[in-house]
């Protein structure tokens, strides 16, 4: 990942609504959710989750996948991960396995 894809991705979260959109459909993965489902359960006008849902699509955050007249948007995790990976590919002095987060090691 390059810095200014990350800044994009960085960019894309750094907004309350979208933040919740990404993690909504985070919680939903892999199926994903028509934006009818999303709108409702966060509660955002349709005009307004168009937004936010373009913004995510465009760093790489979200899919779109079309299935019939319906779009089903889907959280990109490759690109989450290689997010992550970008913020933490010279953590703890090139040992990342020093880094894994507390309740996630095996």
């Amino acid at each position: 990942m390059e810095n200014n894809n990350a800044v994009s991705a960085l960019a894309a979260l750094a907004q309350e609504n979208r933040l919740a959109v990404f993690r909504l459909l985070v919680r939903n993965a892999p199926e994903g959710l028509t934006p009818g489902v999303i709108g409702e359960q966060l509660e955002l006008p349709a005009p307004t989750l168009s937004f936010h849902l373009k913004t995510l699509a465009q760093a790489g955050l979200v899919t779109a996948i079309q299935e019939g007249r319906f779009v089903r948007y889907r959280a990109e995790m490759a690109g989450i991960n290689a997010l992550i990976d970008f913020l933490t590919e010279d953590c703890c002095c090139g040992h990342p396995q020093l880094c894994i987060p507390k309740g996630k090691q095996e």
